[in-house]
């Protein structure tokens, strides 16, 4: 009975480490949100990081193939509206298609924290499975990376049609800036009227 009574304290105590680890993480990731460059720069280091361990060792390049498939599927998330408007044109709000429609800003179907989020995971996993020998399958890397581009080149020619038909801009260059009207025939005529 004691025994019991120990153990069931031992994963209670357990528990209540783990939340405080989870809370403690998540209080850290969310103070990182307003830092966009800060956090893509990291997760390009660890890009690199991995790119330089695969190639020091020659291998792993199932890995780095399930990495890039999963990363372009990432990708298609990051560049496309929450609502479809090819698979449901009557539910939510839609994307203007003429110039007089009503704006609607962009809503992603992944949002960028989470899609940074996601890529530094793949970084982070694929790195670690890189110091496990069972993953290193022997492949003839070109043919897999041949394959990558093609699909690339694919789904990438499909997104950028869908997002040319229904007239859409994933990307938030910044806020537009509007000049007044610049005319040449108003400045002559205040220069007219000052000689006058």
């Amino acid at each position: 009975m004691e025994g019991t009574g120990g153990a069931n304290g031992a994963s209670a105590a357990t528990m209540d480490q783990w939340r405080q680890f989870s809370r403690l993480f998540q209080f850290y990731l969310d103070k990182t949100t307003p830092h966009a460059l800060y956090r893509w720069t990291g997760t390009a280091i660890l890009a690199f990081l991995f790119m330089l361990r695969v190639y020091y060792i020659q291998g792993f390049y199932i890995i780095t193939y399930g990495l890039g498939i999963y990363i372009l599927n990432l990708l298609i998330g990051f560049l496309s509206p929450l609502v479809d408007p090819e698979v449901d044109p009557t539910d939510g709000p839609l994307l203007p298609t003429k110039g007089s429609d009503e704006f609607k800003p962009f809503i992603r179907r992944l949002p960028e924290f989470k899609f940074w989020y996601a890529v530094t995971k793949a970084f982070i996993i694929s790195i670690l499975m890189t110091f496990f020998s069972m993953f290193d399958v022997p492949v003839f890397w070109p043919i897999l990376l041949c394959y990558w581009f093609v699909l690339f080149t694919l789904t990438m020619k499909r997104q950028i049609m869908h997002m040319i038909k229904y007239k859409y801009v994933p990307f938030n260059i910044g806020k537009q800036k509007y000049s007044g009207k610049k005319s040449s025939s108003a400045g002559s005529s205040n220069g007219g009227s000052r000689a006058d």
